[in-house]
C-alpha cells in the first residue's frame, strides 16, 4: 500500500483477528482503485441498499419525512434515493481517504471557502465542528494539516488501531470521549490550538445533554461544545468537505457558528449548535448521513420513531 514514510504512527500495530485482516485486505484493494471507480462502487452499494429491505433504508426515510415535511411522498423517496447513492460513496471512499498517501488525499481538495475562519491570530483556540456530511474523514485530515489539532473520537471494537493511525497521520492527537479526553480538549484550546468534534452524534442521556430542535424535531444534543466555548473563549466554526460531481475532488466549506452557541443558557447554546448543523446540511443535503438514528431518544411522552416495516 502506498504510504508516506513520515506519516505518524504508521506500521506500529496491525490487525489482531482474522476478521480485521480480511477487512484490511478489502480496504487496501479498494484504495488502489481510481476515485471514479471507488465512487462507482459506492453507487452500486447504495443502489443495492435501496433495493434490499433494511433498517438504514427505513430510518433514512423517517428522518427525511421528519426534517422536510413539505416534501410530497414521491419527492421524499427521490431524495432518499439520491442520498443513498451518496451514502454508498461515503463508505466506499473511506479506503481511498485512509490508505492513500496524505499529500495525494489533500490534493483532492479543489477549493476552500471561508478559509479565513481558520485563523488563530488572536491567540484563541478554535473549536472546529465537522458533521456527518460529505467526506468527514477528509475534513478531519485537512484540519489537522492546518496546525496543532486535538480530535475527539469514540474508540471502536474493530480496526481501532487503524482509525487512530489514519486520523492522526497529519499530526492530530486523538483523545477518547471521557473525562481525560475532555480535559485534553480544554488544554488544547487554552494553548490556542484547534479542537475537532463531530457535533451531531447522539450523546448519552445525562447532565451533558439537552433536547433542542434539529430541523424542528427535538434531538438530544451535546452540551460539550457550549461548555468548551464558554470556559475557554474559543471561537466555534463548522468545516466539512462536499463531494464534487464526477469524482473531481472535494470542496471544503468553513462556516461561522450561529450567534448564541456559547450562551450562558445551555438550551440556547444547543439550539444554536443544531441551527449551525442545519446550515451546513443545506449546502449539500443529499450528502448528509440520513440513515443515522438522530432522534432515537425522545422527550418524555413522545413515541419512538425507528420502528415499523423495513
Amino acid at each position: 500500500m502506498a504510504t508516506e514514510k513520515d506519516e505518524k504512527g504508521r506500521g506500529q500495530r496491525g490487525p489482531s483477528s482474522l476478521r480485521e485482516r480480511f477487512a484490511l485486505s478489502v480496504l487496501r484493494a479498494i484504495s488502489w482503485l481510481p476515485l471514479s471507480l471507488v465512487h462507482l462502487l459506492g453507487v452500486c452499494v447504495g443502489w443495492l441498499m435501496l433495493k434490499i429491505p433494511n433498517k438504514q433504508r427505513r430510518n433514512a426515510l423517517i428522518n427525511v419525512r421528519l426534517c422536510f415535511p413539505h416534501l410530497q411522498a414521491a419527492q421524499a423517496l427521490a431524495f432518499r434515493r439520491r442520498s443513498f447513492l451518496e451514502y454508498g460513496k461515503t463508505y466506499s471512499e473511506v479506503a481511498y481517504l485512509w490508505l492513500r498517501p496524505t499529500r495525494k488525499v489533500l490534493a483532492l481538495v479543489r477549493e476552500v471557502s471561508g478559509r479565513e475562519l481558520l485563523h488563530r491570530d488572536d491567540g484563541r483556540g478554535v473549536i472546529v465542528l465537522s458533521p456527518h456530511l460529505g467526506a468527514w474523514e477528509l475534513a478531519g485530515l485537512y484540519l489537522s494539516a492546518q496546525g496543532p489539532t486535538t480530535t475527539l473520537y469514540k474508540p471502536q471494537p474493530e480496526l481501532d488501531w487503524l482509525i487512530r493511525e489514519v486520523r492522526g497521520r497529519a499530526g492530530a492527537e486523538l483523545v477518547p470521549t471521557d473525562r481525560q479526553g475532555i480535559r485534553k480538549l480544554m488544554q488544547a484550546l487554552r494553548r490556542g490550538e484547534y479542537v475537532g468534534i463531530l457535533p451531531d452524534q447522539e450523546p448519552r442521556m445525562n447532565p451533558g445533554s439537552v433536547f433542542a430542535p434539529f430541523f424542528g424535531v427535538p434531538a438530544l444534543t451535546m452540551l460539550l461544545i457550549n461548555r468548551l466555548a464558554r470556559k475557554t473563549g474559543a471561537r466555534v466554526i463548522f468545516l466539512f468537505a462536499v463531494r464534487l460531481p464526477r469524482a473531481r475532488g472535494f470542496h471544503i466549506h468553513c462556516l461561522p457558528a450561529p450567534v448564541g452557541i456559547d450562551s450562558e443558557d445551555e438550551i440556547t447554546g444547543a439550539t444554536a449548535l443544531n441551527r449551525g448543523i442545519e446550515h451546513a446540511v443545506t449546502t449539500c443535503p443529499e450528502q448528509y448521513l440520513w440513515a443515522y438514528k438522530r432522534f432515537r431518544r425522545r422527550p418524555p411522552g413522545m413515541p419512538k420513531l425507528y420502528q415499523g416495516p423495513l
